[in-house]
């Protein structure tokens, strides 16, 4: 080994060996071991061709592989794997026995309920963050949600249905939770493309810690998710449109300090109504509608009204973590026939742009640097050309401190990013402003007896 200027480069490690140091940081041989014990599958399938590790070591880096067809990429993560686990006795050559191996050990779809992985991973998500775990006072996720387009194979199309425009072919959905402090996925909820992102949150409330606060846009805005929200002891932050229906001087309690606000539907009487504050966000620019949130914080000095505004603008990061999926690891459309092959190529898929952040944003925080400045572009080309080379490093450095370097530009830019105005380009109208009115005279008592009965308000 030779030193140079206090860093050191190693010609007998080569660009693979890196990769599989980098990815087993997090994804641990204890992990396997505790996991194949506690899941009689996995821990039947670990006799045979393919290990637990081997089987997601594989998904994995066909996700970072860059070949149109899945036997392709099956074909070149397999070469790679050969080489980041040398000891090993040799995986499977068939992609389909791969696919079979990872039902038979796994189940035949991605479970609903909680899973060791997604567990796991946020386990050293949490740990990795560090002072990012909170963001202007606050544990702050993002939610969204998006569909991702299948083959149209006859399966495919009765598993999933076409939940899209006319003319559209068979979709997955998926709701994911966004850290807004490291920039990184927390997790995430699939199913068919007719499935709603407000159940897939109320699903995935209970992986979320005590007192996080819930940022979301004007799709999140029902009833009964945000009663289920407060229910778990979090915090919101949610966009309105002319679609919510708010009543003022309802009579039920003091005001307190800002807008307070009630949302109470009218097939909700029976219930109390829920209390909310109103903050109205001014447009900067001037250009377009003013914004309005609703949250349960009613507190002006633990989240302000300008704290409020830049919370909700952080929030598009999860916009840019579905854009890094769909183009950067070129997710748009998946290439799975089958129903279960499709909702675990989703699900890896997810996964490893996980493990990408965590691999990439790990040096930057040790370094005191912000891990939101990531480019995922950046740190795939990382981890591609270490995948498709055995050759030794002929560089300072590692793989790591490689990854630790992939950030956006910096430069400023002299020119709008906007897109051009192409004929299939979308122009979705911004929520307008809620509907406001005062409560009336029955509607106030109507409220009092029902927050009597139900103790509350």
């Amino acid at each position: 080994m030779n030193t140079r200027g206090g860093e050191h480069r190693d010609r007998s490690f080569s660009y693979r060996q890196a990769l599989v140091s980098a990815m087993s940081a997090y994804l641990v041989a204890p992990f396997f071991s505790a996991w194949e014990a506690s899941d009689q599958r996995a821990r039947q399938r670990n006799s045979r061709r393919w290990t637990l590790r081997n089987l997601l070591f594989e998904g994995l880096l066909m996700v970072y592989d860059p070949s149109p067809s899945l036997q392709d990429r099956f074909a070149n993560a397999r070469e790679c794997l050969v080489e980041m686990f040398p000891q090993e006795r040799r995986v499977g050559k068939t992609y389909q026995g791969f696919s079979q191996a990872l039902r038979e050990a796994l189940g035949k779809r991605p479970p609903k309920d909680e899973d060791p992985l997604q567990a796991y991973l946020r386990d050293r998500h949490r740990r990795l963050a560090d002072r990012h775990w909170e963001r202007y006072g606050w544990i702050a996720f993002a939610c969204d949600g998006s569909r991702v387009e299948v083959p149209r194979t006859a399966a495919n199309e009765k598993a999933f249905g076409c939940a899209g425009r006319d003319k559209t072919g068979p979709q997955l959905a998926v709701t994911t939770l966004y850290h807004m402090g490291t920039g990184l996925p927390w997790a995430w909820r699939i199913g068919p493309g007719t499935d709603a992102e407000r159940e897939h949150l109320r699903e995935m409330l209970a992986w979320l810690p005590t007192g996080a606060l819930l940022v979301a846009d004007a799709g999140f805005t029902g009833y009964e998710l945000l009663g289920a929200i407060v229910a778990r002891g979090l915090s919101f932050l949610i966009r309105v449109g002319s679609n919510v229906r708010l009543l003022t001087n309802l009579g039920v309690e003091a005001k307190v300090r800002g807008d307070l606000v009630w949302l109470w539907p009218q097939n909700k009487r029976k219930q109390p109504p829920l209390k909310l504050r109103l903050i109205r966000v001014k447009n900067a620019k001037g250009a377009g509608p003013d914004v309005y949130l609703i949250t349960n914080v009613f507190d002006g000095e633990r989240l302000p009204d300008a704290t409020a505004a830049i919370l909700y603008r952080m929030r598009w990061g999860v916009e840019v973590f579905y854009r890094s999926f769909k183009e950067t690891l070129e997710q748009t459309k998946l290439r799975s026939g089958a129903p279960d092959q499709a909702m675990w190529e989703l699900y890896l898929g997810l996964t490893a742009l996980l493990l990408l952040g965590l691999m990439s944003v790990a040096g930057r925080i040790e370094q005191g640097q912000d891990p939101l400045a990531l480019s995922v572009a950046r740190a795939l080309g990382v981890v591609r050309r270490a995948m498709r080379t055995n050759r030794r490093w002929r560089r300072r450095g590692d793989l790591r401190a490689l990854l630790s370097l992939a950030i956006k530009d910096r430069y400023k830019r002299q020119a709008s990013k906007k897109a051009r105005d192409y004929p299939t380009k979308k122009h979705e109208q911004p929520p307008g402003p809620p509907k406001i009115r005062p409560a009336t005279p029955h509607e106030i008592h109507l409220a009092n007896m029902t927050c009597v009965m139900a103790r509350a308000c």
